[in-house]
């Protein structure tokens, strides 16, 4: 692999990385392990131990967002459209035309930030103390019991919460964040019936609404993948050493109370049994390519 197709893959795998960001995929699990337990008809509880990682805070973003900082002359062979060295000419004419855009680049950089701090709850990314304000937000949140800043925007936490299903419930659920980035969503239907979906634990999963603006990068667990997964050798291999992208891997387990009925499931072994309560358990990897979902229902 020549110079300049390496640069290129580390600008993609960037570039994706920071549109990822400002549409909203912005959190990734890494290394968990998270219990959803069906308590009782109208009754949960619910707990995640593990790693989230927050791209906005994370050096892939920075990267990201300064990618045009500095300039380099890009040249091909007109007949095997190999890279090859600028002419003086042509790099003079590539640096004109790239310093007329500084402005507009300035101007794009301020609009991109503004955007950052949107979707981080009002938070600035760039400011050194983003992490630590990221934890005391956090904290201050019932149901945070630890959270702690491993660096690089990846945070070791442990959720927990009990509560009625009275509503439809989300995970993360942050202040000021969009609620756009769920790991696990709990819908209710009429009848008794219970979604339960973890669209945040597939890297590659189609019930992604991201899926299909990123070529099949629909999350960051998605980008990672790539390097992770085999799928593509050689820009795998760029793009794992991006800094700061964990790679997703966890259990991730849904036990129902006496008396409920599993309507539908995907698990790969179908439910087991555990003092009277049926078990759905999920081993979640970066080849994950299928949400976690299950449909059940109160009764027998």
């Amino acid at each position: 692999m020549n110079q300049a197709t390496t640069f290129r893959l580390h600008a993609a795998a960037l570039l994706t990385g920071f549109a990822l960001l400002l549409t909203g995929c912005f959190m990734s699990p890494g290394k968990f392990t998270s219990q959803l337990q069906l308590t009782g008809p109208d009754s949960f509880s619910f707990t995640y131990d593990g790693e989230i990682f927050f791209l906005g805070l994370s050096k892939l973003a920075q990267m990201g967002a300064g990618a045009e900082e500095s300039f380099t002359a890009e040249c091909q062979d007109d007949d095997t459209f190999e890279a090859r060295d600028c002419t003086p000419a042509e790099e003079a004419e590539q640096r004109a035309a790239w310093e007329a855009g500084a402005a507009e680049r300035a101007a794009e950089r301020k609009k991109e930030a503004e955007q950052m701090a949107a979707v981080m709850g009002g938070i600035d990314p760039s400011d050194p103390e983003a992490a630590k304000e990221l934890v005391r937000l956090l904290e201050r949140q019932r149901g945070w019991e630890r959270v702690v800043h491993k660096g690089d925007g990846l945070f070791d936490v442990t959720y927990t919460v009990t509560g009625t299903l009275s509503h439809d419930f989300l995970f993360p659920t942050i202040e000021g964040f969009p609620a756009t980035n769920p790991f696990v969503q709990i819908i209710l239907r009429d009848g008794g019936q219970v979604r339960i979906n973890a669209p945040g634990f597939a890297a590659q999963s189609g019930d992604n609404p991201m899926m299909g603006g990123m070529g099949g990068m629909g999350s960051l667990a998605g980008l990672a993948a790539m390097g992770a997964s085999g799928d593509s050798a050689d820009s795998g291999a760029e793009v794992a050493q991006l800094p700061g992208l964990p790679v997703m891997e966890g259990t991730f387990i849904v036990r129902l109370a006496p008396g409920m009925r599993i309507l539908a499931n995907n698990t790969d072994e179908g439910p087991s049994v555990n003092a009277g309560s049926k078990v759905l358990t999920w081993a979640i990897s970066p080849r994950t390519a299928q949400a976690p979902t299950a449909l059940v229902v109160a009764g027998g």
